[in-house]
């Protein structure tokens, strides 16, 4: 965050650092995302907020007195940002929000909302991604109801159903022009992407740690496990795959500070990240053998969690479509 509203002015590779730095101490996705959403998420108030705006906006959050959850996807869209139903309509200096969310993070302690809602029916815009407006505003949960969803892993921060029933919502809390809000979101997705890769290799590090310490203590046939070839190689991929994964996160990372293109770094470092954090993950639990399947040494945990990065918050399917079509130039196929 920028240091005239109480922030350091570092950029998305410090922050890349950190996040890594989070998820490597054990605390995996559980920690990281208790924080994740606030780092990033209001990129797109810095970038086409009003001075206004950043003045209102950014010191509460950067002093923890307010925390924010993102409402974009929904039931029915899922990554098809651009047929979303929820409808803001407006009325004098106004909104009213109605609709339906899914996969909210923190919104059971959230006090603020960046929300993507429709102002202009799809069929009376241009391009699909027309007609969609972002809000920053507050969570008044007198017309919102939130459900939570019980979850795999990652329990110790909420996921849920959010909704929306005529949320009012101040014109002075719409972030830059009405149906611009899917080209603003854009600037928050890369350091989403950016920040989620770090954390897998946090995390993907903190299962490699344990796998090879267990390795060294755990003793059969008279001989240390670790001392076996068939032990020492998957972990030894498992450490370059995670290394290399790292170079793509800071290449990713400092691109973004340096206000250059990133889109298909940004991509490919999490798509090889999660993967290199499933695999090291799944290979701490066998490791273990039968204890890794146990609760009392954690590895269980994080191969749990570690599917988090392979899902969310865009799906390796989707950058692999990304990186033929915008790298090698290839049709697009969906």
């Amino acid at each position: 965050m920028p240091e005239q509203f109480g922030g350091a002015g570092l950029g998305i590779a410090e922050a890349a650092v950190m996040m890594q730095a989070i998820a490597e101490s054990g605390a995996g996705f559980s920690g990281a995302s208790a924080v994740h959403m606030n780092i990033f998420g209001l990129n797109p108030v810095i970038v086409f907020g009003t001075e206004e705006q950043k003045r209102r906006m950014l010191p509460p959050l950067v002093a923890g007195r307010e925390r924010a959850c993102f409402a974009v996807t929904e039931p029915n869209a899922g990554l098809n940002t651009t047929r979303i139903k929820t409808r803001a309509e407006r009325a004098g200096d106004a909104y009213r929000i109605s609709g339906q969310k899914v996969w909210i993070s923190t919104a059971q302690v959230a006090e603020k909302v960046l929300l993507l809602a429709r102002t202009t029916a799809i069929e009376d815009c241009p391009r699909p991604q027309d007609g969609l407006s972002l809000f920053y505003t507050d969570f008044d949960r007198r017309y919102i109801e939130v459900r939570e969803i019980e979850k795999m892993g990652r329990k110790a921060v909420d996921t849920n159903q959010v909704f929306f029933d005529g949320l009012p919502v101040p014109a002075h809390d719409r972030i830059g022009e009405e149906g611009r809000g899917f080209e603003y979101i854009l600037h928050g997705m890369n350091p989403e992407r950016v920040l989620i890769a770090a954390e897998c290799v946090g995390l993907g590090r903190c299962a490699l740690a344990r796998a090879a310490r267990y390795a060294k203590e755990r003793v059969v046939f008279d001989r240390p496990i670790g001392q076996n070839q068939s032990i020492q190689h998957p972990l030894a991929q498992n450490w370059m795959a995670l290394e290399a994964a790292r170079l793509m996160v800071m290449k990713a990372a400092w691109l973004y500070d340096q206000g250059q293109p990133c889109g298909a770094e940004a991509n490919a470092a999490k798509y090889l990240a999660a993967e290199a954090c499933f695999d090291a993950c799944q290979q701490a639990v066998m490791t273990h053998g039968g204890y890794g399947y146990a609760k009392d040494y954690h590895v269980e945990r994080y191969l749990r969690e570690s599917l988090i990065g392979r899902i969310a918050p865009v799906s390796p399917q989707l950058i692999l479509c990304f990186i033929a079509e915008r790298v090698l130039g290839l049709p697009k196929s969906y």
